[in-house]
């Protein structure tokens, strides 16, 4: 397969917009350091789901879809670290143990 669908793309995005809400629910301290690393992530991941967005409106959904890849990555390497406390939950976030 060379291409992305619409169904793809839309469920991807779907997921990422979820994970989003659910992280920024989950930040450290507003006077933690970590809160600075966390800001700093969330900046990266709303940057590539907006680009994700913008490459959908062109009608790329190659790039839309390695866009929304990267700020996944974000996500869970932020998840991994500790920035974003999401409990228990590894269905949608990859977890350390």
């Amino acid at each position: 397969m060379r291409e992305i669908s619409e169904e793809k793309l839309n469920k991807y995005l779907k997921m990422t917009e979820e994970a989003i809400k659910i992280i920024k629910k989950g930040l450290p301290p507003k006077r933690s350091i970590l809160y600075l690393v966390a800001e700093d992530f969330l900046l990266m991941i709303e940057s590539y789901y907006k680009d994700a967005l913008s490459f959908k409106e062109k009608g790329d959904y190659v790039n839309a879809f390695a866009a929304l890849n990267y700020a996944y990555g974000w996500i869970d390497a932020g998840v991994r670290l500790g920035l974003f406390n999401v409990g228990d939950d590894d269905k949608r976030f990859t977890l350390y143990k």
